[in-house]
């Protein structure tokens, strides 16, 4: 099978096409054949390890997983003697979470992966958008304990995780303002934002205005910034904090009592559930910018680190 490895840290020249067996399953694994995988912000920051601290996790002188990628959507084509939740020609959707492995026309993981059932309404495409960006933004906004008519802005508007923010904020009934870029203003609207403005008037002394929940998607604008705007007992969401910025919030929260919400998500099947029929009845729209082939991994890598993407960027993966 054909899979993208990358063998050092480094720029999106260390991903490499090469040829592996396919792998068996494992007793308790169903093996999927993958039609589809996406590009995140963590397949990147992996990738070139950053921060530097990564590499205790990943490996400290070389990747231990070299194939990367967490977002997949395909079809179960052979099972474990011991699984009993899917059986084979089943199209799923989901994660495989920090065992990686998506970059592959194959890919074996348990079971009990937050791993679901590809409704017909769903394609595969957006089934492998679905989980990274969705599964990000509703954790983060179920730690807010988010309430109806509560004001909401998200920085970053246009991302992955932001555009799935917007959205899911206003299912739960918020004010929402999106922070993008000009021409990404026709976007966020369409996805539900009440009010739109561009990364220089939410920085500028003339916006003044405080909201309930500040949700940070990108990390591209400081815990300082972002506090001027938090109401009294809001909350600051910081999606993209580097580890410097996750200690800086911690001793803000401890010494002066605010809120500040960041660290990794809880992956799982409820809250994939709960996207999965959002998506299914319209409610809740993937947004994909761009496809490219497996083959082009390093120039998706490319795309995306270069910040400018709108929603998700999908793989597709030939296995013919």
């Amino acid at each position: 099978m054909k899979v993208i490895a990358y063998r050092n840290y480094g720029p999106p020249e260390v991903l490499k096409l090469e040829e592996r067996e396919i792998p068996t399953p494992k007793k308790n694994e169903i093996r999927i054949k993958i039609y589809n995988t996406a590009v995140n912000s963590g397949d990147w920051r992996i990738r070139k390890a950053d921060p530097k601290l990564a590499k205790l996790y990943f490996g400290i002188f070389k990747p231990k997983q070299p194939i990367l990628g967490i977002s997949i959507a395909g079809v179960v084509d052979s099972l474990g003697k011991d699984v009993t939740k899917f059986k084979i020609g089943d199209k799923v959707f989901g994660s495989t979470g920090m065992r990686l492995g998506a970059y592959a026309e194959y890919t074996c993981i348990p079971e009990s992966s937050v791993i679901l059932r590809l409704p017909e309404e769903i394609s595969f495409s957006e089934g492998a958008c679905l989980s990274f960006g969705g599964l990000t933004a509703l954790d983060f906004i179920q730690k807010c304990n988010l309430q109806k008519n509560q004001t909401f802005i998200v920085y970053g508007a246009s991302s992955s995780v932001g555009t799935a923010a917007i959205q899911l904020a206003k299912h739960f009934g918020a004010i929402v303002t999106a922070v993008c870029s000009q021409k990404n203003f026709d976007l966020v609207k369409s996805l539900g934002a009440d009010f739109v403005m561009d990364y220089e008037t939410f920085l500028s002394e003339s916006h003044n205005k405080k909201y309930d929940v500040v949700f940070e998607c990108v990390g591209k604008s400081s815990i300082t910034s972002n506090l001027l705007h938090r109401s009294e007992g809001g909350v600051l969401v910081l999606v993209g904090a580097s580890f410097k910025e996750m200690f800086q919030a911690a001793w803000i929260s401890l010494t002066k009592g605010i809120n500040i919400k960041f660290g990794p998500i809880a992956e799982t099947l409820e809250n994939l559930n709960i996207l999965t029929e959002l998506t299914r009845k319209g409610i809740y729209k993937v947004v994909i910018d761009k496809f490219f082939p497996l083959e082009a991994m390093a120039e998706a890598h490319r795309y995306v680190e270069a910040g400018h993407k709108k929603g998700n960027v999908a793989i597709n993966i030939d296995n013919d």
